[in-house]
């Protein structure tokens, strides 16, 4: 069993700490919105292709109700079916992925499902407006010389690392918000976007990651855009005992809440 299973319990537990208010940006999300917790979506723990099937179908009942989800995770490869969900309402949807890998592989141990495939798949089926993806904090070794080749070729904008280092992110976010445009955006967050100093449980750690500070400017550069969904993933509380990792993640999905559309600001 993969240790991110826990992740999702690990993050509302630490959750336990948050507020109700932003006073950084002003916004009040819980003021603006009806905000609830649906619980873990059931999955088939022995089979990995129903366990997208069951995902799928959860989240299209969700998007159908006219909810704007975010996902507590867990493995990357539930953003897989979560955004056939979401582009099964709102056709192919722009993307801001920040990581430390594109996720883009075409196998991983000869199976084309997982975790680092997810948005492999997600261009095969239509479901990314690809100039409209933007990959932020890519970094680490690599089996090939460009393992940025595949994300470039489709017209995806992939931000390194080395190229955030020792500075603001606001610039870049601006840019990106001129990318982005008003069509709908998902935001998928990989907690290994982050220096391991700042969150070690995680299953693929990179060295030289992001700031938190870095990752709330990103997050609340997206405020005004048309985000219809985020997700938080690769939380591995196994490898992080102080639950640092997961009091970090909870933080971050904190702040893309107050960036949601009809979120009031003061």
């Amino acid at each position: 069993m993969s240790a991110e299973v826990f992740g999702p319990r690990r993050i509302r537990e630490e959750s336990a700490l948050l507020r109700t208010v932003n006073p950084s940006t002003g916004a009040l999300p819980f003021q603006s919105l009806m905000v609830a917790d649906l619980g873990d979506v059931n999955v088939n723990l022995f089979n990995l292709q129903d366990s997208c099937r069951l995902i799928r179908e959860a989240y299209r009942n969700i998007a159908a109700a006219g909810c704007i989800p975010l996902t507590l995770g867990g493995d990357r490869t539930i953003t897989y079916p979560i955004l056939q969900a979401i582009a099964n309402k709102h056709g192919p949807v722009g993307l801001l992925h920040v990581g430390a890998h594109t996720d883009t592989a075409d196998k991983a141990l000869g199976e084309k499902l997982s975790h680092w495939t997810p948005f492999r798949r997600c261009v095969e089926e239509g479901l990314l407006d690809c100039k409209r993806v933007v990959q932020i904090g890519i970094r680490g070794s690599s089996m090939t010389v460009d393992p940025y080749r595949y994300s470039r070729n489709q017209g995806f904008r992939v931000v390194l690392a080395e190229d955030c280092w020792m500075k603001s992110l606001v610039p870049l976010m601006a840019e990106v918000r001129q990318q982005i445009g008003g069509k709908p955006l998902y935001i998928s967050f990989s907690i290994d976007a982050l220096d391991p100093a700042y969150a070690p449980g995680t299953g693929t750690p990179e060295v030289a990651g992001l700031t938190p500070s870095q990752a709330l400017e990103i997050i609340r550069g997206c405020q005004g855009l048309n985000v219809v969904g985020c997700d938080l993933v690769e939380v591995s509380p196994l490898y992080d005992l102080s639950g640092n990792t997961a009091l970090l993640a909870a933080n971050l999905l904190f702040e893309m809440l107050c960036v949601l559309p009809k979120v009031m600001a003061v």
